[in-house]
């Protein structure tokens, strides 16, 4: 049970305001989403089960009175109590017990599971708010530079120096970027809705995404994958109580002992004077259930059988999901790796492009149709950055929930 007072001190503590980091919506999420606190209480309704199927049956107790007194030697019956407590086969509680214990076991590994996809699911939704970030950002700036080329390209054509359709190309594009800029701010707020609903906050709270995203060398062992995997562990657990059940139908069909006492409420003999007249009777009784009906305990343990192998099937399902959704979600994190180191060439050598053709341009007054196509092009590699970096941690995200990392 530390285990799970520890789960449970984790989901309670309260954090401060203005998380800003990831690991801290991973925190808030686990204390406020609905959805994984409905998983905790289903496992803590499953521990409630425990003592229920470790319990006796409870005595049953009976009252007779007789409408017609029975007569015996030392007077007449009026009335009879009973009381009978009825007892399963030896090992029959313990049996119903590890069921239970096991059940609740299997739950918890339910709850772990629902935990760690809920935390990929903020960490794919946080993501996107980097990128649009970045892309206002990259936007903004966009805008300034063509503003710059703008005022330039006015003055040249003032001093007679460049051509009125530099001035109105710059316009076109900055009009582009303007409204660009626009549609990406109104964007923004449907992803912060999506976000805030994940961590059950208002869906008008600040979500403060970080200014950069580190890219560091992963590396993860495949055998992990299927070590600590709480599915995994989920379909062993109800695999072996499975294996109880088939044990507890056949302990159900063995005989169930009863002892109970009955007494006897005897009136006195008005007729003649007998020895221990009037005295009321005990009766200790012993009872025997008989299974004699066996078509329900068959049927009990060929179920739980039939249990074993779905169990059995299912992991093996697992398995090979985790291991092509691994393979994959790998795919992913080393294709955007390489993007990465793709785009950081492209834009330096665009940036080394832009700088040459801007300085011809201010010796020249020609090729300024060049300098606002490698300036678009070099937006556009930024932009394409921005996204192959949410794409990779994306992928680190969903290979640390395939792999159960623990945060």
């Amino acid at each position: 049970m530390k285990k799970y007072l520890i789960i449970l001190i984790t989901l309670s503590v309260a954090l401060p305001g203005g998380a800003q980091t990831l690991e801290d919506y991973f925190q808030i999420a686990a204390e406020n989403n609905p959805g994984l606190q409905a998983k905790y209480k289903t496992f803590e309704a499953a521990l409630e089960k425990i003592p229920q199927a470790n319990s006796l049956q409870d005595p049953t107790f009976s009252f007779g009175y007789f409408i017609s007194p029975v007569e015996t030697r030392v007077g007449p019956q009026r009335a009879r109590f009973s009381l009978t407590q009825m007892f399963p086969w030896f090992g029959t509680l313990k049996a119903s017990g590890d069921v239970a214990t096991l059940n609740a076991e299997a739950q918890y590994q339910v709850f772990l599971e629902a935990r760690n996809k809920l935390y990929y699911q903020v960490a794919a939704a946080y993501y996107p708010l980097y990128e649009l970030e970045k892309w206002i950002e990259l936007e903004s700036d966009n805008a300034e530079i063509l503003e710059s080329y703008k005022t330039i390209a006015t003055t040249r054509f003032e001093n007679s120096e460049g051509t009125l359709v530099d001035v109105l190309r710059v316009d076109l594009m900055l009009k582009d970027a303007q409204t660009n800029l626009e549609i990406l701010k109104k964007k923004k707020q449907p992803l912060v809705i999506s976000f805030n609903k994940l961590l059950n906050q208002d869906e008008k709270a600040e979500v403060i995404v970080a200014d950069s995203l580190m890219v560091s060398s992963l590396v993860i062992n495949r055998d992990s994958l299927l070590t600590n995997n709480p599915i995994l562990d989920e379909l062993d657990i109800r695999l072996e109580a499975s294996k109880k059940q088939e044990e507890l139908a056949e302990k159900q069909g063995l005989p169930k002992l009863g002892v109970g006492l009955d007494y006897v409420i005897v009136g006195e003999r008005t007729d003649m004077a007998v020895v221990d007249n009037g005295r009321n009777a005990f009766m200790p009784m012993v009872t025997v259930g008989i299974p004699i009906f066996r078509g329900k305990y068959k049927s009990a343990k060929k179920e739980a059988q039939l249990m074993q192998e779905s169990y059995s099937l299912q992991k093996e399902e697992r398995i090979n999901q985790l291991i092509s959704g691994y393979e994959m979600a790998d795919f992913d994190r080393e294709k955007h790796l390489d993007l990465l180191q793709l785009y950081d060439e492209q834009i330096a050598e665009t940036q080394q492009v832009l700088n040459l053709l801007l300085s011809a341009y201010g010796n020249s007054g020609k090729e300024f149709e060049e300098v606002l196509r490698t300036q678009q092009q070099l937006l556009k590699y930024k932009k394409m950055k921005a996204t192959a970096l949410m794409n990779y941690h994306t992928a680190v995200a969903q290979l640390n929930y395939l792999t159960a990392k623990k945060y």
